[in-house]
């Protein structure tokens, strides 16, 4: 629209022009002055959309010359000399060492020196408020990026001397957004074919999602859609909780796995917790504090900060809490029943 207004500008000058010059110019001058002046609407035409397909046609070098520009991951295989056992981890103790952390080289801390011990088969939540740092440390477990102080010790292994590879494929992680992949649901759960179909349908039961499989035309071979939009969130959720029985590593992670589920599919996802990864390391990432407030023990972070950690009933009675705080705002009902679940788990606990 702005090029035809400029070229009737232009093409209006020239005749205005023709005007003042008639008794210069001839009839025929002023007639090829106006041809020449029309056929410029085309090459003018030409030129706006060559240079407007040039730039889009840009954008792509920019962003691969962006994406050269990236911080390289570290190396994905281990070093001989630094290989772990072959049955490493074998006990899921995880020991953080003043780890810091953030996410870019040039971007801002966001843990600070977090200090602590995960005994091996303990159940740990970890709460605070939005920007707290909960989804970071488990960030830095995975080395989704370096830490910038501190180390993680799994094991009496060093996480930060071993490939991604053998870090990442021996710790399970169910993430708040479940990660489903177009094909079948058999690939979906054992990509690599490592297990049988009975060991698969055994863990479809343990999470109840036998019946819906066994409900579809083709069963294990029943098509997921990309990202699995073909079930529902909960759904989804309890196919990654599944794909994880699997895999049966000694640490499982949860990353706000419940936040965006129903509460009977949450509390499906908490039973096949306490009851088929008994023997495992768990780390909770927590959006409801009733998923956590029967776990072994609490993390409190608070803007990158470790600010309390220990048993849930014990962070209660202490009258500067920072737990107590948070299950305060959840209201006087729900806040006496979490620390009803708390008490009760503790009697359980000397008891035992």
């Amino acid at each position: 629209m702005r090029l035809d207004c400029f070229i009737f500008l232009f093409i209006t000058a020239i005749v205005l022009s023709s005007i003042t010059l008639a008794q210069i110019f001839n009839a025929a001058l002023i007639s090829l002055s106006l041809t020449y002046a029309i056929a410029l609407m085309d090459d003018f035409a030409f030129y706006m959309r060559s240079s407007t397909e040039v730039e889009n046609l840009m954008v792509s070098p920019e962003r691969v010359i962006a994406y050269g520009g990236l911080e390289v991951e570290a190396s994905l295989e281990t070093l001989p000399e630094s290989k772990p056992p072959p049955n490493w981890p074998d006990k899921g103790n995880i020991i953080f060492n003043e780890i810091c952390y953030s996410h870019s080289v040039d971007g801002p801390q966001v843990l600070s020196n977090i200090s602590c011990l995960i005994s091996s088969r303990s159940k740990v939540g970890i709460v605070g408020r939005t920007g707290a740092g909960k989804t970071s440390l488990i960030s830095a477990l995975f080395r989704l990026a370096e830490p910038t102080g501190g180390s993680i010790i799994i094991d009496g292994v060093n996480a930060n001397a071993l490939g991604l590879h053998d870090l990442r494929k021996n710790i399970s992680i169910i993430p708040q957004d479940p990660v489903l992949f177009g094909g079948p649901i058999r690939y979906n759960l054992d990509p690599f074919q490592v297990y049988n179909d009975s060991d698969i349908w055994r863990a479809l039961e343990q999470v109840q999602l036998k019946s819906v499989v066994e409900g579809l035309d083709d069963g294990l071979l029943s098509i997921i859609t990309e990202g699995g939009s073909n079930f529902s969130v909960g759904q989804r959720q309890l196919f990654c909780l599944a794909r994880a029985l699997l895999r049966n590593n000694p640490i499982l992670v949860l990353d706000e796995a419940t936040a965006n589920v129903d509460m009977k599919t949450d509390g499906i996802i908490q039973e096949v917790i306490r009851e088929q990864f008994s023997e495992c390391t768990v780390l909770t990432v927590a959006h409801r504090l009733n998923t956590v407030m029967d776990y072994d023990k609490i993390m409190v972070l608070d803007k990158g900060e470790l600010v309390e950690y220990d048993e849930p009933h014990l962070l209660l009675c202490q009258s500067s809490s920072y737990l107590g705080q948070l299950v305060d705002q959840t209201g006087p009902i729900n806040a006496k029943k979490l620390r009803d679940i708390a008490l009760l788990n503790h009697r359980q606990k000397c008891v035992n």
